[in-house]
């Protein structure tokens, strides 16, 4: 059995069923142990068209999505693809190849030191430089990458490597799954405590709410208690903009109908909120909003994102948390304050509308 053919394994043992790149010299018997697999060579006019089809899988799915080049310049075309994936929380691996480590010491035709290239780019990433690591690598690869805050890893595998023979014993490392964390009860304490002296709070849902199913409890908590919510780009979805409490989402204009709300907001519950997806200065220009972060990782440390309490742990199981402690009869929210909002985004969208045969204008 060729290295080649043990890294295809493992591949299957992830649940591989896509690999999207573009074929070379160097990557050839990777190639030709997939012929004999489940697993479908998807092959891609541009390699940065494959990683972005990878990160889009990856997105979609929940899994990793597979991306494989060959060396240098092929390496290369995938960055982009790949650095996308890993700043948008979208859980992919990326395959290169190289050439023969006899050549790597001097000038080689493509030669590029591609891990060091994509160390800034990745969770994680490592060149298989042993028959004896293949199994390991690839299963920390796609637990890397999977796991919260998902994001992109890279293996590279040599030509001469993927020719060597393997060992027979060695096979692929069962996927195990991972239960994260619940929240901490003090901190769940806290959050109901500012939720109950509370008059107007509103959700920013974000990426991670809708990355991990949250969309069930986070949509209790709105429709139960009547608490709007807008999600960022990355977090459309969280919750139905049929449902009277959302805002939709919120744009990239600095005043925007939706920044009415936050203004009149006295208290912010972000929801798997990355503060990439939608500065907090945009919403929160004096840094003084009494913010509850809620994500699977301590915020970030950022002037104008200082959360009160941070109820870190996983997303689902804090917000359940909060639904089984809050009591209507505790709290005392204004009724209806974000609607006039809401009916302002309704109209504005409704302006757009076209009859049949009606020419597009800009309204005003």
């Amino acid at each position: 059995m060729k290295v080649s053919d043990l890294f295809v394994k493992c591949l299957e043992n992830e649940g591989v069923q896509y690999i999207f790149g573009v074929p070379g010299e160097e990557n050839e018997d990777l190639l030709f142990s997939l012929e004999e697999s489940s697993i479908q060579f998807v092959p891609c006019r541009h390699e940065q068209g494959a990683a972005f089809i990878a990160n889009v899988w990856g997105r979609l799915t929940g899994r990793a999505g597979v991306c494989l080049s060959t060396l240098g310049p092929g390496a290369t075309n995938l960055i982009t693809g790949v650095a996308d994936a890993n700043l948008d929380k979208a859980p992919l691996v990326a395959i290169t190849a190289q050439g023969g480590l006899t050549r790597l010491h001097h000038e080689s035709h493509q030669y590029l030191d591609v891990v060091n290239t994509f160390r800034p780019i990745t969770k994680w990433n490592s060149a298989v430089n042993s028959p004896e690591v293949v199994c390991e690598i690839v299963r920390k690869a796609f637990k890397v990458a999977e796991l919260e805050k998902p994001g992109a890893t890279h293996i590279e595998l040599s030509e001469d490597m993927a020719k060597q023979e393997a060992r027979q014993k060695l096979q692929p490392i069962p996927p195990k799954r991972v239960r994260r964390p619940g929240p901490d009860y003090k901190a769940i304490n806290r959050m109901v405590s500012l939720l109950m002296t509370a008059r107007r709070p509103l959700v920013i849902a974000g990426n991670g709410a809708i990355r991990k199913l949250a969309s069930k409890h986070l949509t209790q908590l709105a429709t139960t208690h009547k608490i709007p919510v807008v999600s960022t780009f990355m977090g459309k979805g969280a919750i139905s903009d049929r449902l009277e409490y959302s805002l939709l989402s919120i744009g990239l204009g600095f005043k925007d109908y939706v920044i009415e709300a936050v203004e009149k907001a006295d208290l912010i519950l972000t929801v798997g909120y990355d503060i990439a997806e939608y500065p907090p200065e945009k919403w929160n220009p004096n840094g003084n909003k009494k913010i509850i972060h809620i994500d699977f990782v301590p915020a970030e440390v950022y002037t104008h994102y200082d959360p009160e309490v941070e109820v870190v742990g996983d997303i689902s199981g804090s917000l359940w948390a909060l639904n089984q402690r809050l009591v209507d009869g505790d709290l005392h929210f204004d009724c209806d304050w974000y609607q006039p909002v809401r009916h302002r985004i309704l109209d504005d969208i409704a302006s757009y509308d076209l009859q049949e045969g009606q020419p597009f204008t800009i309204p005003g």
